[in-house]
């Protein structure tokens, strides 16, 4: 699978952005997903995932609140809904897809910057 992140920006403390990241492939819907975010000077951190039928999700206690993840498998599409948005955010975000809940994020996207402002 390809993965293909988009909606980044630049944005002010406390507003909001939508990042998705379109999945090349028939079998989006047998992935799980999952965001990263990788901010200067710090390694890559998970931030929240999904699991293949939507139905579950997980969230870094950072971001737990403000941020909401979603799927929709009939546009191979991944959503991060993020509101509330803080300085500490900001980071790259990198989408990843991988086959079940017990194996590694294998297939990662190019990454978009999420800049907030204070």
């Amino acid at each position: 699978v390809q993965l293909q992140a988009s909606g980044g920006g630049l944005v002010q403390a406390g507003g909001s952005l939508r990042l998705s990241c379109a999945a090349s492939g028939r079998t989006f819907s047998s992935y799980d997903m999952g965001w990263f975010r990788q901010a200067p000077g710090k390694e890559r951190e998970f931030v929240v995932g999904i699991r293949r039928s939507g139905a579950r999700t997980y969230y870094a206690d950072s971001v737990k609140g403000r941020f909401t993840i979603s799927r929709d498998n009939a546009k191979n599409t991944v959503y991060l809904q993020m509101n509330s948005l803080k300085p500490e955010d900001t980071a790259v975000y990198y989408c990843a897809a991988k086959t079940g809940e017990k194996a590694l994020y294998d297939y990662w996207g190019q990454g978009t910057q999420v800049t907030v402002s204070s």
